[in-house]
C-alpha cells in the first residue's frame, strides 16, 4: 500500500475556525478522517506553524515515504527551504490549496513549491486532500 505523508503549514491548525467563508467549516481532524475514510493509502498527518519543522519532516520522509501532500500555507509564497527541501526529496509531491489561490490577493498567485510538485489542487476545498490521495494511490 502506498505511504503517504500529508504535511499541513501555519494557520491550518485552525482550519473550521479561521475565515470559514474562505476555508470552509471542517477541521483539520475531519480533513485527516476523512482521507483515512478511503482506504486508499497508509496515511501520516503532520501540522505546524514553523518553516523549519515542515523542512525537518520533508527531510525525514526520504526513504520512508512513497509521496508528500502539501498544503504549505502561507509559505507556499515565501519559502525557498521548502522547495530545496522538496527537491531533495524523491518521492512523488502533490501541492493542495484549499482556497484557489489564483483569484486571491496577488501575493498569493505565485507559490515556489509548485516548481517541484507533479500536481497542484487549488480550489477544491478540502476536498483536493481526497483528490490527491486518490490520485497518488491510483
Amino acid at each position: 500500500m502506498t505511504e503517504i505523508l500529508v504535511l499541513n503549514g501555519p494557520n491550518l491548525n485552525l482550519l473550521g475556525q479561521r475565515e470559514p467563508h474562505i476555508y470552509g467549516a471542517e477541521t483539520l481532524a475531519d480533513v485527516e478522517s476523512s482521507c483515512r475514510a478511503l482506504g486508499l493509502a497508509e496515511l501520516t498527518f503532520r501540522q505546524s506553524n514553523h518553516e523549519g519543522q515542515l523542512v525537518d519532516w520533508i527531510q525525514e520522509a526520504r526513504g520512508r515515504f512513497d509521496a508528500i501532500v502539501i498544503n504549505p500555507g502561507a509559505y507556499s509564497h515565501t519559502s525557498i527551504a521548502i522547495l530545496d527541501a522538496l527537491s531533495a526529496y524523491e518521492g512523488r509531491v502533490v501541492e493542495v490549496h484549499i482556497s484557489n489561490i489564483h483569484r486571491r490577493e496577488a501575493f498569493r498567485h505565485h507559490s515556489h513549491v509548485s516548481a517541484r510538485a507533479e500536481a497542484v489542487i487549488a480550489g477544491l476545498g478540502t476536498e483536493g486532500y481526497r483528490a490527491a490521495i486518490r490520485w497518488l494511490a491510483g
